[in-house]
């Protein structure tokens, strides 16, 4: 990840809602997550430097959209402090993020079953507040990682089932040890934990993907 674009400070996560949607109105790859002080905020943006990411909120703010924003760098994200924190320090950071989201309603981006929309967010969200990039849909995130077998899976890679039919992979959550994983199940429905072993993502078990060394 470059320079992401940080906006709002919620107590509610319904606001928080509201803003991410009306940026991804203005077709920013919005999402919202709660924050160490336990305040909602919104991050959008990758940008290859800190002027392109200052420029374009100054846009933003200059149009009415945004208010105040705060521009992250990308030593701030954890992939930059895995050498002076060691090894594993990212994917427990991975899996710490994507607990922080359990319980909260899933209400990014759209709901194309087909392409896994309503899932995939969930995983660009928690891999780009550590600094990681990934691709936005399920189908390209599936093809982008590194396979790892069942066998081998380690917190913070990614699982992914053919939820539609076939073997194309459809829906995506985030492995975190023990035979679990966090996904957003669908639209309507809060981000939650579930057993690989449960007999509907059993069945359906497609692969695993690693984007962490």
């Amino acid at each position: 990840m470059g320079h992401s674009i940080q906006v709002g400070a919620f107590s509610r996560v319904e606001n928080a809602v509201r803003l991410n949607s009306v940026l991804e109105g203005h077709g920013l790859n919005a999402y919202y997550f709660l924050h160490r002080t336990g305040l909602y905020k919104v991050r959008f943006g990758n940008y290859p430097s800190r002027e392109s990411a200052f420029n374009e909120a100054e846009r933003l703010r200059a149009a009415g959209i945004i208010e105040e924003y705060y521009i992250v760098s990308p030593d701030e994200y954890a992939v930059a402090q895995e050498r002076k924190l060691g090894g594993g320090y990212v994917r427990r950071e991975i899996v710490a993020t994507a607990k922080s989201f359990m319980g909260l309603p899933y209400q990014w981006g759209g709901s194309s079953a087909e392409e896994g929309f309503d899932c995939s967010g969930l995983t660009m969200a928690v891999y780009q507040l550590n600094g990681l990039n990934l691709p936005r849909s399920t189908a390209e995130q599936y093809l982008a990682g590194a396979p790892v077998k069942r066998g081998q899976l380690a917190a913070g890679d990614l699982v992914f089932f053919a939820t539609s039919g076939g073997r194309k992979a459809s829906h995506v959550g985030i492995y975190t040890g023990d035979g679990r994983f966090i996904h957003a199940p669908g639209q309507g429905k809060n981000i939650q934990a579930d057993f690989l072993t449960t007999t509907y993502y059993a069945d359906r078990y497609l692969g695993a993907r690693t984007f962490v060394r």
